[in-house]
């Protein structure tokens, strides 16, 4: 059986990176080679794709077309929740060769083989070093889906209900990534609070005590939580068996800093429970940063409701925010409103917001000045890296280190970069 090499292109979350991360190994086991470029030599190229707005739609379709620009002969595969959400108009697609939906994402090397015609005689020993996606940090998936269904998310409809892994599978996989020179595993998921609700004794908080007590990868990474997921006793997980390994980062979503809106969104807080739970994280985990998304021209908000999201966020002094224009997703309650906020709006609301955010975080850069910070650094030239409190640095007058992992002072900001 010829041995294919496989490109393996993410786009959006770190659920999303997860996946590939699981392609790329069941490739690899089933004997194929990863490559980390796009090249002429590219015989099966796979996007892994983001709908969450049409924004990612269209990056999605950019970014086939090219490859097929560069790899004519390449079969061309489009998998992820784009390909979840639209199957039939992406099959249209002229340089799309083969869809392949989230649900059949684990059949993905038996799809693939099936389309080139290419019959299994035996096995392929694997060649190379284990397939890594995202170098010395990897996602691990612990829960998919959402039962929550805001009003503007089209995420339920393409990773559907709620569902945990056992933590057994998950031990299992760190250990293994860890074993490969891992240094740092996020835990990723749509819905990371609930996870466990669906297995007997299991919760998040289980979990990470778990992975602290069972496995030995120097840092941990939780990517995301809900506001109503975070009270003292999670929090109390970071002080207690956590310190120094689980990372003191919380991307805690605020989406919008009007109570009218969070309520049309069906989000399940109040902008002061918001501001409360951000305030505690940072009374609980003094050296946290906390960093946030935000939806900007939900429909129906006006220009007091988008001040109230200034207000919010500025109130919460967050580190970083993605600030998201709201993007009409079909299949969604909010797609359907007669009250959508024309675009031109949304775009100066972003600007403000952005420009907003640009100064929240250079005041975050610049409180890091004089502090040790432990940074994992990334590549082979370890010319830059990710703090333990997720800001990224760059080296310029420190040696390069020995280790992935590093202690060092922060020197300062140049070009709003942070250099050590």
């Amino acid at each position: 059986m010829k041995r294919l090499n496989i490109k393996i292109q993410t786009h959006g979350c770190k659920l999303n990176i997860a996946d590939s991360q699981g392609i790329a190994k069941s490739f690899h086991t089933a004997g194929h080679v990863i490559s980390s470029d796009t090249d002429n030599n590219t015989d099966v190229f796979i996007l892994n794709s983001c709908t969450v707005t049409h924004v990612a739609d269209s990056k999605a379709r950019q970014a086939i077309r090219k490859a097929k620009r560069i790899n004519p002969e390449a079969l061309i595969v489009m998998t992820g929740c784009y390909a979840e959400r639209d199957k039939k108009n992406i099959e249209s697609i002229n340089e799309v060769d083969l869809v392949v939906g989230n649900k059949e994402k684990r059949y993905i090397v038996d799809e693939v083989l099936n389309k080139l015609d290419i019959q299994i005689k035996g096995k392929i020993e694997p060649v190379g070093g284990y397939p890594l996606i995202g170098r010395s940090r990897a996602s691990i998936k612990i829960q998919e889906g959402c039962d929550q269904v805001c009003s503007y998310c089209i995420i339920p409809s393409v990773r559907g209900r709620e569902r945990s892994v056992p933590p057994e599978n998950l031990i299992n996989q760190i250990n293994e990534l860890s074993a490969n020179g891992i240094k740092e595993v996020v835990l990723t998921g749509t819905q990371l609070g609930n996870y466990g609700f669906d297995l007997n004794e299991v919760s998040l908080g289980k979990l990470l005590i778990k992975i602290l007590k069972e496995t030995d990868v120097p840092r941990i990474r939780v990517s995301s939580l809900q506001p109503k997921e975070i009270d003292s006793e999670i929090i109390s997980i970071w002080n207690n068996d956590g310190l120094g390994r689980i990372c003191p980062h919380f991307h805690v979503p605020l989406q919008s800093g009007s109570d009218r809106i969070l309520k049309v969104m069906r989000r399940r807080y109040t902008s002061s429970e918001y501001l409360h739970i951000v305030s505690n994280i940072k009374d609980l985990v003094p050296e946290a940063s906390v960093t946030s998304d935000v939806i900007v021209g939900f429909p129906g908000e006006s220009d007091s409701e988008f001040s109230q999201t200034i207000d919010v966020v500025g109130k919460a002094k967050l580190s970083d925010v993605h600030v998201f224009p709201y993007s009409k997703r079909p299949g969604t309650t909010a797609f359907y409103s007669k009250n959508h906020v024309q675009d031109s709006v949304i775009k100066q609301r972003s600007k403000e917001l952005l420009n907003l955010v640009d100064e929240l975080s250079g005041a975050a850069k610049k409180s890091l000045i004089g502090k040790e910070r432990s940074i994992l650094w990334e590549g082979q030239s370890k010319a830059s890296g990710l703090t333990e409190d997720y800001f990224k640095v760059v080296r310029k007058f420190s040696r390069a280190p020995e280790d992935e992992i590093s202690k060092e002072k922060i020197k300062g900001l140049e070009d709003n970069k942070i250099i050590v």
